[in-house]
Formats: C-alpha cells, sequence, structure tokens
C-alpha cells in the first residue's frame, strides 16, 4: 500500500542530539579526545577572557566548531553557522542543545581571532598529541618532512610596484590589468591586499601565484613500529626559495635525538646546508638524491643502508596531509589574509588531520 505524503509535526521532541548520532559514527571517538585536549587548555583560555563582563562564546565550543569547518569542507564562517543552526551532528559535537541559539558570524569570527592571538592552534594541536591513546602512536626516532604552497587569498591584479608605479586595475567589477612585458619580483612589488603574500611557484613550467607555504613532519616509525603517519610538526612561513628547508631545521630542532633520528625528505632538501644542518643535530638525512646537473650531497654512505630505503618510500605519505587538507579541508586557498591568520589556519587543519585519522589508527590498535 502506498503510504500518504503527510506532513505534520509533533507538538513535543524528546531525541536529543546524542541519541541521533550513531553508535559508531568517528566522531564518537575524535570527540573525547577533542575535550580533553581543551580540557588541558583551560588554563590558556583563561589568560585571553576578562575576569568580568558579558559572557563570550566558550572557546571550547568555538574550536569544535572550526575543526568541524575542516572535517566537512564548509566554505566559509557563515555557511558553518547555518549547518550548525540545522545539523543535528554538529550541534551535537559542538555541544549546543536542540534550541540554542546559534551565533551571529560576525560574532564567531571576532572570537576566533582573539584565539588567533593567544595562538591556541598550536596549543591544541600539542595537546592531542599528547593524549595517552595517541602517544603510543608517534615515532620518536624516524620522521619525514616536506611543504607545499598554500594559495593567498589576493588576486594577481593586486600585486602592485612598491613604489607606486604601474597603471591600476581597470574601473569596474574585476577590472582588466595588463602585465604583458612587465618585470615582477617580490623584491620590487608586493600585494596591496595581503602584504605578507609572496609570489612563488613549486617548479619550472608551472604559473607563479600569490602564496605562503605551509610545513610538516610525520611521524613514520621503521619496523617494529608501524608507519602511523601522524603530524608531530608543523608551521607556515613566508614562500621563498629557502623556505622548506629552514622550517625543516625549525622544526627537527625539538625532535632530534642525537645518533638516533632520521628525517626522509625530497630532492629539494639534498643540499650541503641542510644536510649539514642536520648532522650537527645528530639526525641523519635520508634525503632523496639530486644528481640532475649537480653533486649530491649524501653519498653512498648513507644510501646503502636498508633504513634508507623504507625511510624514501615511507616519506611519500607525507603528500596525504596535504592531499587531505587541499581537497577536504580548504587548505588550497585560505580564506584570510596575513601570515598570523594563515599559520593559525593550518596549524589547525593539521591538527584535524591527525584528529580524523584517529578512529581506525585506535581501532587497529584495540
Amino acid at each position: 500500500m502506498r503510504g500518504a505524503d503527510r506532513q505534520t509535526g509533533a507538538m513535543f521532541s524528546y531525541l536529543s542530539p546524542e541519541a541521533m548520532v550513531p553508535a559508531g559514527h568517528p566522531l564518537r571517538l575524535i570527540r573525547p579526545i577533542v575535550n580533553a585536549a581543551l580540557e588541558r587548555l583551560s588554563g590558556a583560555f583563561d589568560k585571553l577572557y576578562a575576569a568580568g563582563g558579558r559572557d563570550s562564546i566558550a572557546p571550547e565550543k568555538l574550536l569544535r566548531a572550526l575543526l568541524l569547518q575542516a572535517f566537512y569542507s564548509v566554505r566559509s564562517e557563515r555557511q558553518l553557522m547555518e549547518q550548525i543552526t540545522y545539523n543535528m551532528l554538529f550541534r551535537w559535537f559542538v555541544g549546543l542543545s536542540m534550541d540554542a541559539p546559534v551565533w551571529d558570524v560576525t560574532v564567531f569570527t571576532k572570537n576566533r581571532d582573539r584565539l588567533v592571538r593567544g595562538d591556541i592552534a598550536r596549543a591544541f594541536f600539542q595537546a592531542v598529541l599528547a593524549a595517552p591513546e595517541v602517544k603510543p602512536l608517534l615515532s620518536s626516532e624516524h620522521f619525514s618532512v616536506d611543504g607545499t604552497l598554500l594559495d593567498a587569498w589576493a588576486s594577481m591584479k593586486s600585486f602592485r610596484p612598491k613604489d607606486g608605479s604601474g597603471e591600476p586595475p581597470a574601473s569596474g567589477r574585476n577590472g582588466e590589468r595588463d602585465f604583458h612585458g612587465e618585470t615582477r619580483s617580490n623584491t620590487t612589488h608586493a600585494s596591496t591586499t595581503d602584504a605578507d603574500a609572496r609570489l612563488a611557484k613549486k617548479s619550472d613550467g608551472q604559473a607563479a601565484k600569490l602564496c605562503y607555504a605551509g610545513h610538516v613532519v610525520m611521524g613514520c616509525g621503521h619496523c617494529p613500529q608501524p608507519a602511523h603517519g601522524l603530524v608531530v610538526g608543523e608551521a607556515t612561513t613566508l614562500a621563498t626559495g629557502t623556505a622548506e628547508r629552514d622550517a625543516g631545521q625549525a622544526m627537527m630542532a625539538p625532535l632530534a635525538k642525537p645518533g638516533r633520528t632520521t628525517l626522509g625528505a625530497d630532492k629539494n632538501y639534498d643540499t650541503q646546508g641542510f644536510v649539514a644542518a642536520m648532522r650537527a643535530m645528530g639526525v641523519t638525512p635520508h634525503v632523496a638524491q639530486h644528481k640532475n646537473g649537480r653533486r649530491s650531497a649524501i653519498d653512498g654512505r648513507t644510501t646503502r643502508h636498508s633504513g634508507y630505503v623504507v625511510s624514501q618510500v615511507i616519506r611519500k605519505r607525507i603528500e596525504e596531509v596535504f592531499g587531505w587538507g587541499k581537497e577536504v579541508a580548504g587548505l588550497r586557498r585560505i580564506r584570510l589574509r596575513g601570515l598570523e591568520r594563515v599559520g593559525w589556519a593550518f596549524t589547525l587543519r593539521v591538527a584535524a588531520y591527525n584528529l580524523i585519522r584517529l578512529p581506525k589508527l585506535l581501532g587497529a590498535a584495540a
């Protein structure tokens, strides 16, 4: 018998968001880890707010909402507020009841900027790694490093001469700008909308864009420890020619254990300066050899070992971090400006990457 298309509403509802979330949903495992990390940050939150006055958005709820934005590819904070309004899964994860009002988007972004100034994203990233269930999954001796370009939220038309010369774009919305015959570089030009953005390209033959550079260090254990591939270090820098190697040195400094640590990397890290810096830290550089018209900084004393071959295989998994971040979490072009805010967003999304990996990793460990 065909059912009737009746649309009726009940006067009362006794269901809570908790009851609507399936028992096996991945967020059920992620949420306790997030809550424990936020609890460890309570002291840091206290320093960002006045002792009295009107209540603001709870920073714990704000961070949970921003994690959902990364998990579910929500394009903007305005769409995020819309999703939280009617999405019961979102309300449950954030910690809002069914009838709790959702915040105004302007109030939400202003409170987010307060967390940016407090560098809460990096503290949250470290707090997740410090969780008792996460620590056994981290590698303490074998790592991989890599970087990627993050498109800046700035138009190429904004890349103007620093001395004020040059023709402005034509009037009207998205006015034309003729770049033919004009030599542009970071030395002579700068973006008028995002002064920290730099003109860069990943390789020869690709178009140069206004970018930032995001960097990560991934733990990649060797046998008998499995390669869980969690990110243990991150950084965001200006997109310069030496950014990857400079950031790699800075991120490895607190991780190095002289005589026991190895670091896998691609050919971009095969320079005399980077290899020497790693060896000065006591880190064995398992760097891919760059022999195209030049001499590699490492030789057979390193490449002959089986561990070098393993590092070169496992290090490629670091691309999964950037792939997920750009395709899912919005890292391809972060809708923020300035190194501080872009770096904050990058760090939070790297923390989100670790969190979405944990349900399977902890399930396998169990």
